[in-house]
């Protein structure tokens, strides 16, 4: 609850509730972590990458979900390294976000890296870069061969080891392997364009928040709820999608990650293990050897920034003298009520948003 030091006129106020998967939290903790990302930033092109999966997987990772992210994951980094070695010879440095809808929040498992276009080389003379071309950083179509045929063999051996829940049986792991090698997966591989910095703002996106933003919601009536997309299929034209309001959260409760998952990772010399050799690859550069200090982010400074305002956010937008602060607090709830008001908050506030 929130007074106006000068008319004392109040109002509520719904705290933050932190979750990352929440629609309407997350966006100063993006901007804290789009600074952190600056550490490791070198002055050359970075690449971006995305590796998808077969969708026939789809039903075993929905029993299998923190298992089969992981091994996505593991295996996708496997590679990558494997290549740097291949290409150009030495470690690169490379980010990951794991992304797990499509535009219609329908189940689509993917992966986006950031990754260095060059590689630190250990020499008996010491160290030195190689820097990848600056339109090709590996062979696409080789990539995507290596990538299934490694992944299906490591679910293969997951199979084999016992370690899967195939839903007592129901589900046929040979036989999705099978019908996996039997197509071809897209790994995309894009040179750079903007920048770095636009790469980790598009990054951002999927760092905090799942599957939707209020904002695509177009109505909420009765139990049916209609939003925005944009059809990939179609040339990307925009269209609408009405769903029955059990679906719609189906759908987007079916992105929500397991407890303690890690859904961004840092390989080569960007993980924090790597940061000597981080520092060597500045030095042959032309960078300070040093890292750079990541100053910490001021909420009202940040906030007057996104809104291109000098004005107090707190400012009382009735007087328009005093300011809106707090006189009181309600809760916390924890435990069950909590995860059960969370969702019933969020349905009524869409409900609310389009009543």
């Amino acid at each position: 609850m929130k007074a106006c030091s000068a008319c004392k006129l109040w109002e509520f106020h719904y705290k933050s509730c932190k979750n990352r998967h929440c629609p309407k939290c997350g966006a100063f903790e993006k901007a804290q972590w789009l600074e952190s990302q600056k550490a490791w930033l070198l002055p050359i092109p970075y690449f971006h990458l995305v590796f998808t999966i077969d969708h026939v997987f789809l039903r075993l990772i929905s029993y299998n979900t923190e298992l089969m992210y992981n091994l996505l994951i593991r295996i996708a980094a496997q590679v990558l390294k494997e290549y740097g070695k291949k290409y150009l010879g030495g470690e690169m440095g490379f980010t990951m976000v794991l992304h797990t809808w499509g535009q219609t929040m329908q189940e689509h498992p993917h992966l986006h890296f950031i990754v260095t276009g060059g590689a630190l080389v250990s020499t008996p003379n010491g160290y030195r870069w190689q820097a990848a071309k600056r339109k090709f950083l590996f062979d696409a179509p080789d990539l995507s061969k290596d990538f299934r045929r490694m992944f299906c063999a490591a679910v293969r051996q997951l199979d084999l080891d016992g370690k899967l829940d195939t839903h007592d049986g129901h589900l046929n792991v040979a036989q999705m392997v099978s019908e996996a090698l039997s197509k071809d997966w897209e790994v995309f591989i894009q040179a750079p364009l903007y920048g770095v910095e636009k790469l980790l703002e598009y990054l951002g996106r999927y760092i905090f928040r799942i599957a939707i933003s209020n904002h695509r919601i177009v109505s909420v009536k009765g139990d049916q709820v209609t939003f925005k997309y944009f059809d990939n299929r179609d040339k990307g034209k925009p269209k609408l999608m009405t769903l029955s309001a059990m679906e719609f959260i189906r759908r987007f409760l079916s992105h929500v990650l397991p407890d303690g998952f890690v859904r961004i990772r840092h390989f080569g010399l960007h993980h924090s293990s790597g940061r000597a050799k981080l520092q060597q690859a500045r030095r042959l550069l032309g960078l300070p050897f040093q890292l750079p200090v990541i100053p910490k982010l001021k909420f009202l400074d940040w906030f007057k920034k996104i809104m291109q305002s000098e004005q107090d956010p707190r400012l009382c937008k009735f007087c328009g003298i005093g300011l809106m602060l707090t006189v009181r607090e309600f809760g916390p709830v924890f435990g069950w009520r909590l995860k059960f008001h969370s969702v019933l908050g969020l349905i009524t506030s869409w409900k609310n948003a389009f009543a």
